[in-house]
């Protein structure tokens, strides 16, 4: 069986190479490997995400859930430097680029984790997440359910999602799934995906 990018030690041969991306209107050099999700590139599903979603709380602790090679945590680390950026993920060669890729920008505000890592404390004042969508319904639902409920109050998650992999579903399951003072709405879509906005809005707050 061949290895997924959510494999925790991918097997392939690492072949570490330099991309040039764009991530926070910057122009930047990264690392990227095999074994990891679209090594190649910023996936399209990604530059939905960096582009619709709204400018991020200037400080605060972060999650980037599906970190990959780190283009979401990277971009939030450049756009919001007083914040603390988790970067998650269950490949461990995903977490060694999201650190060395980090430290070539000179971003010492992300932190590289498995999930177990992350402290049980940790509330976070917004989710960015190109989620894994291809693990499969149960697992994607059991991410949904351990990390959203994390959101603070009057906080905002964005996961991105393609359409024709299950957005629309996801989102009535979300809506259904999720405590009463949780929203969900489409963010926004575009290229075949679409952005959902999970709303976290505090006890009795009004719909958002």
């Amino acid at each position: 069986m061949g290895d997924h990018y959510f494999s925790a030690n991918p097997s392939t041969p690492e072949q570490l190479r330099r991309i040039a991306v764009t991530l926070a209107d910057r122009d930047v050099e990264v690392t990227t490997a095999g074994g990891v999700f679209s090594p190649d590139h910023v996936d399209t599903g990604t530059r939905v995400l960096l582009a619709n979603a709204p400018e991020p709380p200037a400080g605060g602790d972060f999650l980037d859930l599906g970190a990959g090679w780190g283009p979401i945590s990277l971009s939030l680390a450049m756009l919001s430097p007083r914040a603390r950026i988790w970067a998650v993920d269950v490949n461990e060669r995903a977490l060694d680029l999201v650190r060395r890729n980090a430290d070539d920008l000179g971003l010492d505000n992300v932190n590289a984790v498995r999930p177990e890592d992350v402290p049980a404390d940790v509330s976070f004042r917004t989710i960015w997440s190109n989620p894994p969508i291809r693990v499969g319904k149960a697992v994607l639902h059991e991410l949904m359910e351990t990390w959203l409920p994390r959101l603070a109050e009057r906080s905002d998650a964005y996961l991105v999602v393609q359409r024709n992999l299950g957005s629309d579903s996801l989102h009535r399951w979300l809506e259904a799934t999720l405590e009463d003072d949780f929203s969900v709405h489409r963010h926004a879509t575009s290229k075949g995906f679409r952005v959902l906005r999970v709303r976290h809005q505090g006890p009795g707050a009004a719909q958002a």
